[in-house]
């Protein structure tokens, strides 16, 4: 670790739980953030400030004017570009060190076999029931620790999903893959735009905690914001012993 690094990131190595040891076990990592929208921009832009090594962000999509009521990734001046763009340019005005690649594509099944496969940990910012099972999947695959989190409306929540621990239960666990439910989309139903925040810092917390080898995760539990009365509720969540995405792996 260089001078620089030491002065940039001693506040975590001030930490006892984290230290010289767990900063370069962030800086050696690679996060691969799925969506750079409203959950991606809080966590690539506090997974680029605290040095993780390389980060692949994956969106199809462009700036929008009305992504800017939540997505601080991007500016005005951006609306138009690519949002992987749009984030690698925010995160490099942060941290110039990082290694970004920026993925502007739609994933499936075949690109994200080999996105996971090189990937430390997972971090699925997406806002689509389907691509969040096809996440899953390619995590429990390949035993990829995955930062799951979501928000509509005023409401948000977050887990971990840990392949690495037999005992875990993975998404499908949690919401069954074949579950029939009215998809509800932020352009439709709108979102109150600080629980991005909230959730999207706290998935960049998890992935952090993971990649550095401190505390405990949020796997088997599922944290649920009310972001009315700003209440927190916890959900404890077992391995489904049917499920088909984990079990019969």
């Amino acid at each position: 670790m260089t001078d620089d690094q030491l002065l940039r990131y001693s506040r975590h190595i001030l930490l006892d739980e984290v230290g010289i040891e767990g900063q370069e076990r962030v800086l050696a990592a690679h996060a691969l953030i799925i969506g750079a929208g409203g959950l991606g921009s809080p966590a690539a832009l506090y997974l680029a400030s605290a040095g993780v090594g390389h980060i692949t962000l994956v969106d199809d999509d462009v700036v929008d004017l009305t992504n800017l009521q939540r997505q601080i990734a991007h500016t005005t001046a951006r609306v138009g570009s690519p949002k992987v763009d749009s984030a690698a340019q925010a995160m490099a005005a942060i941290n110039p060190e990082v290694r970004v690649t920026a993925l502007q594509t739609r994933v499936d099944a075949a690109a994200l076999d080999s996105l996971v496969r090189d990937a430390t940990v997972v971090l699925d910012c997406s806002d689509n029931y389907a691509t969040r099972q096809a996440v899953n999947a390619a995590c429990v695959r390949h035993t990829k620790p995955l930062v799951a989190g979501a928000v509509i409306q005023f409401d948000g929540q977050i887990t971990v999903v840990d392949p690495r621990d037999a005992q875990s239960p993975c998404y499908a666990c949690i919401f069954p893959p074949d579950a029939e439910f009215e998809e509800v989309r932020c352009s439709t139903m709108g979102v109150f735009a600080p629980l991005v925040g909230v959730v999207g810092a706290m998935q960049a917390a998890e992935a952090l905690k993971l990649m550095a080898g401190v505390g405990q995760s949020l796997a088997g539990r599922l944290l649920m914001l009310d972001g009315r009365a700003m209440e927190w509720s916890t959900m404890r969540v077992q391995r489904h012993a049917h499920c088909t995405v984990c079990v019969t792996r």
